[in-house]
């Protein structure tokens, strides 16, 4: 008995000699230490998207040794993905992102616990989530989802580290930090802004950016040097050029769960995925302007661009069931809005942009023929 406690110990002791091997090159800093370690491994991230962003900044959180990571992101690899999304191949294509991502993962760090999510984050799933993690980072590219992940986060009382990139500019910062300032107190309303898919972008890019946000990950588990709360920085990577500017926090909305259950789990308010079926008894309205591509030709979809959508809506019928659908969403929920304020009674957005909805359109006539 005396000789199988003295082997368990002596094994307890190897592998905590393969652990400090390990991570010995970053405990040796004094701003990290063995109690820092410590905190890394008792560490619990969610990471929202496995896009260029997640990708980038997800390895050197793996690698650093924190103990518990998650991955949400409904997505699968595309080929147009692999230019910038590192952890997959080309045999990744048409497999879930996220399980892609945690078998490259795994490999690198066997030690740490990562969960994955192949759902997307939902007003459904969010809250539920986030409650299972110290802190959360935004590594997705819709506008509408980063404020459903600012006002997961302020009910949960939980930071969130926010990164996002436009051709050659990023832009970093973390909110929520300390009860500091939100998203709505530097973002209040929605701005329509092009995905990576129509601006561009470039790997090197998002690389930047997304190792950026891990490092305001260790710096808030570590609780050492100046958290970016209150404050956003921009890097140009054309000009090699950054600046910082301050925000405070203003209560412009308050985020309760009353306020969380109407504005993200209402079934009337909700966006609806797409499915070619819908056409049958769907008409759909294209709120985008008359020069952006791809034009949706079928014979039930209407152009109406929102900058002159309330004076052409009498041209729709109340009676009639209408999808909304743009580039990104954001100007489709805001001609729902419109049209639910005019008494409209079946009218949604739709999940997806003009892209998608071509593409599915398309695979519909090339199987018919």
């Amino acid at each position: 008995m005396m000789a199988m406690s003295s082997l368990c110990c002596l094994l307890m002791q190897v592998v905590n000699n393969i652990d400090m091997s390990k991570y010995q090159r970053q405990i040796i800093l004094p701003q990290i230490g063995e109690q820092g370690q410590q905190k890394l491994a008792e560490a619990r991230v969610l990471i929202i998207g496995v896009g260029g962003l997640g990708c980038a900044l997800l390895p050197y959180l793996v690698a650093s040794g924190i103990g518990k990571l998650g991955i949400v992101d409904g997505d699968r690899v595309d080929e147009s993905n692999l230019h910038r999304q590192i952890l997959f191949s080309n045999k990744s294509i048409g497999k879930f992102k996220v399980e892609e991502a945690q078998a490259f993962l795994k490999k690198q760090n066997p030690s740490c616990n990562i969960t994955v999510d192949t759902e997307y984050l939902t007003g459904k799933n969010a809250l539920q989530l986030f409650e299972k993690y110290d802190l959360i980072v935004d590594a997705t590219d819709r506008i509408g989802i980063r404020y459903l992940i600012n006002d997961a986060a302020v009910l949960t009382g939980k930071p969130f580290v926010y990164g996002s990139i436009h051709r050659f500019e990023g832009q970093v910062s973390v909110f929520n930090y300390n009860n500091g300032p939100t998203y709505r107190c530097l973002f209040p309303e929605a701005a329509e802004v092009p995905s990576c898919a129509e601006a561009g972008v470039l790997g090197t890019n998002v690389g930047l950016i997304g190792m950026m946000q891990a490092q305001e990950v260790m710096k808030i588990i570590l609780g050492s040097g100046n958290v970016l709360s209150g404050e956003l920085l921009i890097y140009n990577t054309l000009t090699a050029s950054q600046h910082k500017f301050q925000f405070s926090k203003k209560e412009r909305i308050k985020i309760t769960q009353e306020f969380f259950d109407n504005e993200y789990n209402s079934d009337e308010a909700a966006p609806k995925p797409f499915h070619v079926s819908l056409l049958e008894n769907y008409k759909l309205i294209d709120v985008r302007k008359l020069d952006e591509q791809p034009r949706i030709q079928h014979q039930n979809v209407f152009e109406l661009p929102l900058s002159t959508f309330k004076e052409n809506m009498s041209q729709l019928d109340k009676e009639q069931q209408y999808l909304v659908f743009c580039k990104s969403g954001i100007r489709a929920a805001k001609a729902v809005l419109i049209l639910q304020e005019n008494n409209f009674k079946d009218v949604r957005a739709l999940n997806e942009g003009a892209d998608e909805i071509q593409k599915k359109i398309n695979s519909i006539k090339v199987l018919k023929c």
